[in-house]
């Protein structure tokens, strides 16, 4: 691989902004992930756990390189890809999920293809061990974009998805979290405010997917549901332009339909991917107050990852 970056952005500096972008020359594969966007920082990540973190990053992003390098699709390197991350009780999703204020965990995750413009999403499953593979099962096995709810987990077992008890996704470390929101509204950590994972890839056949998964937000009330799993906002994906997946204030990313603006300013004022990117997170949700940060890869197979918080979690590889 030529170009390789896997950074944890562990920012000691309260403001400090960082933007990385892989060479723009044509790949015939490229990767992006993410494991959420925040307050990274020493007051939130000691460095043993950042070592953690990176780990699984790691593993998550050879895990879809290989696929890729070795002539894989779209789908199976994204779905590969975001099951090590759910998997891990590290991340805002699957086994390490925030708590809702009901003292509940509710998951949310989508999936784009990018050459038919296919979708599938899950919304408030408590049940799914892997969300991003219920997403994909939506979009390839049923008439629907979203399924939510008690609906969406009697899918997940008709199509023979594995089935946990909502008590394997609970995790000391969100369970403090939460009793320190309903204690005080104010104090919840920024970290689990933001948390979700992402993938976005570009196969050898030209074809770009991104998907998405999140455990959304602590203390969570009324079956909120953030921009993960809304085609737009929080993950997209077109051949003709580019995919992206979101991290950050789910209500921002929704209300300015991140996802598909990035795309949309690339398709009809012929901007670049790091153009558009950085115009809808470095000053489009800058001006309106919303938090968070982006992966997306271009059909070129150039990769952009601004953010506008603290710090991202993220790593890339391509050709």
């Amino acid at each position: 691989m030529k170009a390789f970056i896997l950074k944890a952005s562990v920012i000691l500096f309260a403001f400090f902004v960082f933007f990385v972008e892989i060479e723009a020359q044509t790949k015939t594969w490229a990767i992006a992930i993410h494991g959420g966007a925040g307050n990274i920082s020493r007051e939130f990540i000691n460095a043993e756990q950042e070592k953690e973190y990176l780990t699984v990053l790691q593993l998550a992003l050879k895990t879809g390189a290989d696929i890729l390098k070795n002539g894989g699709k779209a789908e199976e390197a994204i779905e590969k890809t975001i099951r090590i991350m759910e998997d891990s009780p590290l991340f805002n999703a699957g086994k390490g999920a925030v708590f809702t204020n009901a003292g509940t965990i509710e998951l949310d995750a989508a999936y784009m293809d990018g050459a038919t413009l296919k979708a599938g999403a899950i919304a408030g499953v408590t049940d799914v061990k892997n969300p991003i593979s219920a997403a994909i099962a939506v979009m390839n096995k049923s008439v629907h974009v979203m399924l939510s709810g008690k609906g969406a987990s009697e899918f997940a077992k008709l199509q023979g998805l594995e089935i946990v008890d909502n008590s394997y996704f609970h995790t000391e470390a969100r369970w403090n979290s939460l009793q320190k929101a309903l204690k005080n509204e104010k104090d919840k950590k920024e970290l689990d405010k933001k948390g979700t994972v992402g993938c976005v890839v570009l196969d050898q056949y030209g074809n770009l997917a991104a998907g998405t998964s999140t455990g959304g937000m602590t203390n969570k009330k009324y079956g909120r549901i953030g921009d993960a799993p809304i085609i737009g906002a929080g993950t997209y994906a077109n051949n003709a332009t580019c995919a992206v997946s979101a991290t950050g204030h789910g209500e921002f990313f929704i209300r300015y339909t991140v996802a598909h603006d990035i795309s949309a300013l690339m398709e009809y004022k012929d901007l670049s991917l790091k153009d558009a990117a950085n115009l809808v997170v470095m000053e489009k949700l800058v001006k309106a107050g919303g938090e968070g940060g982006i992966i997306s890869v271009s059909k070129k197979g150039e990769i952009a990852m601004p953010f506008n918080s603290n710090g991202m979690f993220r790593g890339a590889a391509n050709s």
